[in-house]
């Protein structure tokens, strides 16, 4: 029963810690725009920025002296 003395407080805490961190992410907008990085993923902004792009097909390719993993 004497550990109770100690976890009581410690439970308050942590959730007190919780609360607060909510609160903070609501203070500083985290939740503003939920549906901005689902529309982004969907943007292909990087394919212009690449340096280099395999020709199609190129996937599968045995490297030249190279044998083909069976299994």
């Amino acid at each position: 029963m004497s550990v109770l003395v100690f976890l009581v407080p410690a439970a308050l805490a942590l959730g007190l810690l919780g609360l607060a961190a909510f609160m903070w992410s609501l203070k500083t907008g985290q939740y503003e725009d939920l549906e901005g990085a689902a529309w982004r993923i969907l943007e292909d902004d990087d394919i212009e920025d690449a340096p280099h792009c395999e020709p199609e097909g190129a996937r599968g390719r045995v490297p030249e002296g190279e044998q083909r993993r069976k299994g």
